[in-house]
């Protein structure tokens, strides 16, 4: 199956520059109590996710975010993207870390992502019940 029957497109997706400056970004977590929001470039590339656990690390080792921007505190490691040609099995064992996992295309451009709730109703009501 191909994993855009199940994408969130990222117009309907938060999102944050690498150059969003953190203390503005930081209350938008409180706000609409995210736990990650992606990131990307100027340009739409994918860039990273960016956490609650990066700012509250970041915060507590510098006890201030307002010199900084998203891209300087998050952790590029956490949560790579997929190719759009990604399989959905493929998908699974990244959802079992992760919320969502982010989907660029063949530029690296970010397209949007796929959220571990779509995939598991994919499994639940689609392919386990037969239809």
């Amino acid at each position: 199956m191909n994993i855009l029957f199940l994408l969130q497109p990222k117009s309907d997706v938060a999102l944050l520059t690498d150059t969003t400056p953190a203390a503005d970004a930081l209350p938008a977590f409180a706000q609409f109590r995210f736990s990650a929001v992606p990131v990307t470039t100027s340009d739409g590339k994918y860039f990273g996710t960016v956490t609650a656990a990066d700012f509250l690390s970041f915060v507590l080792d510098n006890e201030t975010a307002s010199e900084k921007t998203v891209g300087e505190i998050l952790d590029r490691a956490n949560n790579p993207p997929v190719k759009i040609t990604a399989k959905l099995d493929d998908l699974l064992l990244l959802v079992m870390d992760h919320n969502f996992v982010p989907v660029v295309d063949d530029r690296d451009c970010f397209m949007g992502i796929v959220t571990r709730k779509r995939i598991m109703r994919y499994y639940y009501y689609d392919r386990l019940s037969g239809k």
